[in-house]
């Protein structure tokens, strides 16, 4: 079987969302196999309550040592300031070992994430994703236009070639749409598909 992981972190639920949809299009691949884990919180408890984060998320925690485990891992962050979370930085600067004993080299790698807006800085931060799995050997599966969503100019929507995207609204209202949740789907399917015929 082809394993999968989607890993995520998510302060509001926006990429938990996301996340869900991604690994929903990787199952529907027979032969596939998925997990979806989630990075640990880096802020106090306090902090995480006080500021309104998302509490009670299902996935379990992941741990450096899982990913060799696994034939495909979709990374899924917010955006903060034009990169991937601190929180999901911190967990691939603890992958040294990983990147040493190439544990990660030949797998497939993709991306996802969210801003509040539509120019806050979701291409950087897949771009800035994509190269730490590329110093990992990793090989990259995007969002390709072959999925026609993203190219919509009839709403507002998310959507790249480097990855699926939304955009949760400067208040953190807006949660994923019919639109975007479908390129996620995509997404998925396109990794798990990719991923399987390297890794039967």
């Amino acid at each position: 079987m082809t394993k999968v992981l989607v890993l995520y972190h998510s302060t509001y639920g926006h990429i938990e969302k996301m996340a869900e949809a991604v690994a929903e299009g990787a199952r529907s691949v027979d032969g596939v196999t998925v997990d979806i884990k989630r990075v640990a919180e880096t802020v106090s408890d306090e902090l995480a309550k006080s500021s309104g984060y998302k509490m009670d998320q299902a996935a379990p925690i992941a741990t450096v040592a899982d990913l060799e485990h696994y034939d495909a891992v979709i990374v899924g962050a917010g955006t903060r300031y034009g990169t991937a979370a601190a929180q999901m930085r911190n967990f691939w600067d603890q992958t040294g070992g990983s990147w040493v004993k190439g544990q990660l080299v030949g797998k497939v790698g993709s991306a996802f994430t969210s801003t509040a807006t539509q120019h806050g800085g979701q291409e950087t931060t897949l771009i800035g994703l994509i190269q730490t799995l590329l110093h990992h050997g990793m090989l990259i599966a995007g969002l390709p236009y072959a999925w026609q969503g993203q190219m919509k100019i009839d709403e507002i929507t998310g959507g790249s070639p480097y990855g699926a995207t939304t955009i949760t609204g400067g208040d953190g209202s807006r949660m994923p749409s019919d639109n975007e949740l479908e390129g996620a789907r995509f997404q998925g399917r396109y990794v798990a598909e990719t991923a399987k015929k390297l890794h039967p």
